[in-house]
């Protein structure tokens, strides 16, 4: 039984022939490609055309893979809109509030902040440390004159250009940064250049250490006693 694309296997065969791809055949006529590979076994092409057929199918794999990567890519950018858009709307539930700073802070303690000793909580993260002294600001009358800061840098960074960062992103007087220590085991390894060091900030009295404590452990053991039913 002849095949239905028979009527076009002589153009075809020309076509392949001049060194025309399989892929742009396949495209032109819809000819299955177990087909073409069958009418194309015995197609002798020269090695200029065997050349650019490779690397047209190289140049069509590099942009294929391109394509995907952007196409990842804004698949990734709504993916993040989405999450905005989704955190924006909790955000817009929450009035802000003296309590609400509060349990902010005492969750942010949870995980960064100084458990003996002393008030104080240590980030790499300019953002993190301008949001605890702001709420100290505003629910501790503690301000950035009264606050100390340390810096944990690696070896091969300038202490003093540090200071400078530091003391101009929180916004703390530069002499209010009292020591300076160094990771000896980052020498001989540089830094990147996004890495300014970590910064510990003893932010008040050791009372405020104790409230944020009590604040964060009784709220965790209220969420973790809510009577939540399977299926709830």
């Amino acid at each position: 039984m002849n095949s239905k694309w028979i009527k076009h296997k002589e153009q075809v065969l020309e076509m392949r022939k001049q060194g025309i791809s399989m892929t742009v055949i396949e495209r032109k006529f819809g000819i299955a490609r177990s087909t073409l590979s069958g009418w194309f076994k015995f197609v002798p092409l020269t090695e200029e055309q065997r050349t650019r057929l490779m690397k047209n199918k190289q140049d069509g794999w590099a942009k294929a893979r391109k394509n995907a990567v952007e196409s990842h890519r804004a698949q990734k950018v709504l993916r993040l809109l989405d999450a905005k858009a989704k955190a924006l709307e909790t955000l817009n539930h929450i009035e802000l509030s003296a309590p609400v700073l509060d349990l902010a802070f005492a969750m942010l303690y949870l995980g960064e902040g100084a458990k003996h000793g002393k008030t104080s909580i240590a980030n790499s993260d300019p953002m993190i440390l301008r949001f605890v002294i702001n709420v100290l600001q505003l629910n501790y009358k503690i301000t950035p004159e009264m606050i100390r800061c340390e810096l944990h840098l690696r070896m091969d960074q300038n202490k003093d250009e540090m200071k400078s960062y530091w003391a101009r992103e929180l916004n703390v007087p530069a002499e209010n940064f009292t020591s300076v220590a160094f990771d000896k085991r980052t020498t001989g390894r540089a830094t990147y250049e996004h890495y300014k060091g970590v910064c510990v900030i003893n932010c008040g009295p050791i009372a405020i250490q104790r409230k944020l404590i009590y604040l964060y452990t009784l709220f965790c053991e209220r969420i973790t006693e809510l009577d939540i039913g399977v299926g709830a």
